[in-house]
């Protein structure tokens, strides 16, 4: 699982965290977590060399982008996603973006981000093969859907709010299930579903 990068001002500390909620979620969806450091691709270059080496270590069934940072605010943090992004195409891994990843996986697809305004702390409906109501933290969506996706949800204003890639066993939200007080089953059995499908974790798979 990719990390958020927080600045604390009163250590001068630049340090990687999840929200231990989004833990908690993917608990109860029957899966262990393993952070992943965002300085495995240095600030500043791209050399990949200790990313190839933790990865190779970990050898991780699935991935998941999670949400915090903006595209573009920490260049180790984008590099790293990215280089996931691509051993997740290369192993067929399955994928789960939440918000910002979502947002990378479309950036890393050839698309663009735009300004979204009202959906920054609201709730509001989503519609498509996805129907219900959602959590809302993100001030840029996805201008189009990216290629080789597919739409699953749009919000009632149009905005892009959930795709699937249309090959590889990927799926991004815009919405936060770790921040509902009470975990959503479906969220839970989607993910359950997206991972599990073709038999990922079983053993002997890698």
């Amino acid at each position: 699982m990719s990390q958020r990068v927080d600045y604390i001002a009163d250590r001068d500390e630049w340090r990687d965290a999840i929200d231990q909620r989004l833990i908690e979620f993917m608990v109860q969806v029957g899966v262990l977590v393993v952070p992943i450091p965002n300085q495995l691709i240095p600030q500043q270059h791209s050399n990949k060399e200790w990313f190839q080496q933790w990865i190779d270590c970990v050898k991780p069934h699935a991935i998941v982008l999670s949400g915090g940072n903006d595209i573009s605010t920490c260049h180790s943090r984008d590099a790293v996603e990215m280089a996931l992004l691509d051993y997740a195409k290369e192993h067929q891994l399955p994928l789960l973006g939440i918000c910002r990843g979502m947002q990378m996986m479309g950036v890393w697809s050839g698309g663009s981000l735009s300004k979204v305004n009202g959906h920054v702390r609201k709730r509001h409906l989503v519609v498509g093969e996805i129907n219900k109501e959602v959590n809302s933290f993100h001030a840029l969506s996805l201008e189009r859907c990216p290629n080789h996706f597919s739409i699953l949800a749009n919000s009632k204003g149009g905005e892009i709010e959930a795709i699937r890639h249309k090959e590889l066993p990927w799926e991004g939200w815009m919405w936060h299930p770790e921040r509902e007080p009470i975990f959503d089953n479906m969220d839970i059995e989607r993910v359950r579903a997206l991972f599990y499908e073709g038999n990922y974790f079983s053993c002997g798979k890698r």
